[in-house]
């Protein structure tokens, strides 16, 4: 096994590291698919199984994925091929690569939902959404997504923004760019859960988001949920795709990482929980039904601004929380991809960063386009588009399969082996992962992890029943 070079940029601070890898956390998993998940499942029975499988399918994964960054000192694809077993004839970095591939598949529609999320904000900020009507709000929404242009220009201003901050370096920019944005996050977060919370009928929202209600599940699958459950951790923590791997590859060795962990998963579940207090005591202030799914943010919320006292100031800040969300995503995974071309392909930053930014640029145009000038273009079936497609290679097959393939990789003898992945998750001061759970870890775990993947794919095509 290779030695890693203990010569790879560094993050200054233990904050710098824990506020990006909740940065690339936390994004539109936490703040779009969370409330309206739980909310087509029934809110408070399915937050109570959602944190239940954080537990026992999300820790344990992020911690396999933040060691073996850790220990390789590399992206995805390089750590694998830095930890194997030398006696080993197969190579593990081989399929690393085509799971690595999910960053750049994820960002190129991560940046084009970003640039709507901007455009919204900008909406507000110019006063365009005063005065519309529910009716309107939809209507707005499709002749948004029929301008190419538009949403081309919104696209391209966060990819610019990225690109600028990533230039910079881990420590000169990143680390300080993280750590402003995430404590504007939270102050945001924070102003928005009061305004919510003083709504009339906002304790029924917290009730139906935080109180388990089987009532809610009349008519429905609980097998169905619970599965929707165990995606969404996965989702949530984009675990699998070596995102999270890169954060573990810029750290020391003080703290142990189930310490690190911790912190990660309280901070990445908190904002979930907040996102569910900011929209559903809105629902049920003004009567809306919560399972709307996605047209929740575009379409539903922006009526409630518009009937709400201060509406428009709301509606800036709620979309801005939104934008800021986003982009700390784009920013960890974009940084990835840096960090691939200058290790794999000895890249200089500012090449690796101008580089996958102009490709970046270029591919995240199909996502776009499907909403136009290729609306005819189903490729999952009726009234699917090519988000959906990106979406499905990454959160049906990538996600699952990447978080597998990692368990094996982390539990054989002919991959890294248990006893190594042990020592490096335990390595430094704080709470250790106990030597028992590496059954769980070997047996069970990939059978969990399949099953969510095989079911999903089941949903998908409708071949459940």
């Amino acid at each position: 096994m290779s030695d890693p070079t203990n010569s790879r940029e560094q993050f200054a601070s233990r904050l710098g590291f824990i506020l990006m890898t909740a940065g690339c956390a936390i994004g539109l998993g936490n703040v779009w698919r969370f409330p309206y998940i739980a909310g087509q499942y029934g809110g408070g029975l399915f937050v109570c199984l959602y944190l239940f499988f954080l537990a026992i399918l999300g820790f344990p994964v992020m911690m396999m994925e933040l060691s073996l960054g850790r220990a390789g000192r590399s992206t995805f694809p390089g750590a694998f091929r830095n930890l194997q077993n030398p006696s080993s004839r197969f190579r593990w970095s081989a399929p690393a690569y085509i799971l690595f591939a999910g960053n750049m598949i994820l960002l190129m529609f991560y940046t084009v939902v970003t640039g709507w999320l901007f455009s919204y904000a900008i909406y507000y900020i110019d006063g365009s959404l005063q005065g519309k009507t529910a009716a309107d709000f939809g209507m707005n929404f499709d002749k948004y997504l029929s301008s190419p242009a538009e949403q081309t220009v919104a696209t391209m201003i966060m990819l610019f923004l990225t690109i600028l901050v990533c230039l910079g370096g881990v420590r000169k920019t990143i680390e300080k760019v993280i750590k402003v944005m995430m404590g504007g996050l939270f102050l945001l977060l924070l102003a928005l859960v009061v305004q919510s919370l003083t709504l009339p009928n906002a304790m029924k929202g917290v009730e139906f988001l935080l109180k388990p209600d089987l009532n809610n599940f009349l008519g429905k699958n609980i097998f169905e949920t619970i599965h929707a459950a165990m995606a969404q951790a996965f989702f949530t923590l984009s675990l699998g795709i070596g995102s999270i791997a890169i954060c573990g590859s810029y750290i020391h060795k003080e703290n142990s990482l189930p310490k690190e962990g911790i912190w990660i998963m309280v901070l990445d579940t908190l904002m979930a929980i907040c996102s569910g207090l900011i929209i559903f005591p809105c629902c049920a202030a003004y009567s809306i039904n919560p399972n709307a799914g996605p047209p929740l943010i575009f379409i539903t919320l922006p009526n409630v601004f518009q009937n709400m006292a201060g509406g428009r100031f709301w509606g800036i800040l709620f979309f801005a929380f939104l934008t800021i969300a986003a982009l700390s995503t784009l920013i960890a995974v974009f940084e990835n991809l840096v960090a691939f071309g200058m290790e794999e392909w000895k890249l200089s930053r500012k090449k690796s960063c101008i580089g996958f930014g102009i490709l970046l640029a270029l591919l995240s145009l199909p996502c776009i386009l499907g909403f136009n000038l290729w609306k005819n273009f189903h490729p999952l079936g009726k009234n699917s588009n090519v988000l959906d497609l990106e979406d499905f290679i990454v959160s049906d097959n990538l996600l699952p399969l990447g978080a597998l393939y990692m368990t094996i990789f982390c539990m054989s003898r002919w991959g890294w082996g248990s006893d190594r992945f042990l020592e490096e998750v335990n390595t430094g001061k704080g709470w250790k992962l106990s030597r028992k759970l590496i059954p769980y870890m070997r047996y069970v775990l990939p059978v969990i992890i399949l099953a969510i993947w095989l079911i999903g794919l089941a949903k998908r095509f409708n071949l459940l029943g």
